[in-house]
């Protein structure tokens, strides 16, 4: 699974993008509303991990995630 921060301008927040390993889009949300994507794909167990990645992760950047 890949996760990618991005970055929201003028009124449009920021975003984050959770990918599988063919890069098809599995979850989009908005960073201060993670909870109710995550539970949709059965992620809500690993909030805290991957809001913890969000948090140090810099727009734009595409890392790896081992779930």
């Amino acid at each position: 699974m890949y996760i990618i921060k991005v970055k929201g301008v003028a009124k449009i927040p920021d975003y984050v993008q959770l990918r599988d390993d063919k890069f098809t889009l599995l979850a989009y949300f908005r960073v201060d509303r993670p909870e109710k994507s995550l539970d949709k794909i059965g992620l809500s167990e690993h909030y805290d991990y991957i809001m913890n990645v969000v948090k140090e992760l810099p727009f734009g950047k595409i890392l790896k995630l081992d779930l």
